[in-house]
């Protein structure tokens, strides 16, 4: 999560969203040099974010399912705990409204 706090490297994750690219692709528009996307990716493939391929001279990169996926699971468990700690919050609170 740490590695999407950093603006860049979220526009980078969300561009890569829309399909695969290369480097110069996802750096077209972005405010940082082709050098500094790849350090981004770099960091991005690091964490298991996103997944590159040689394509000819070109490295493609896309998201990788699997890391979004342990995301979706941590976000999907810290969700149900906060469910489960405001549920306990309501019920804690009818009974002691109700005696």
């Amino acid at each position: 999560m740490q590695a999407l706090g950093d603006p860049t490297r979220m526009a980078i994750f969300e561009r890569l969203e829309r399909g695969p690219l290369a480097v110069g692709e996802i750096a077209r528009g972005l405010p940082v040099t082709r050098s500094a996307v790849s350090q981004h990716l770099r960091i991005l493939k690091d964490v298991g974010l996103v997944t590159s391929q040689r394509a000819a001279n070109r490295q493609i990169y896309r998201i990788d399912a699997d890391g979004v996926a342990g995301l979706r699971d941590y976000f999907d468990r810290f969700w149900q705990e906060s469910l489960q700690s405001f549920k306990h919050a309501a019920e804690k609170s009818f009974k002691d409204k109700s005696r």
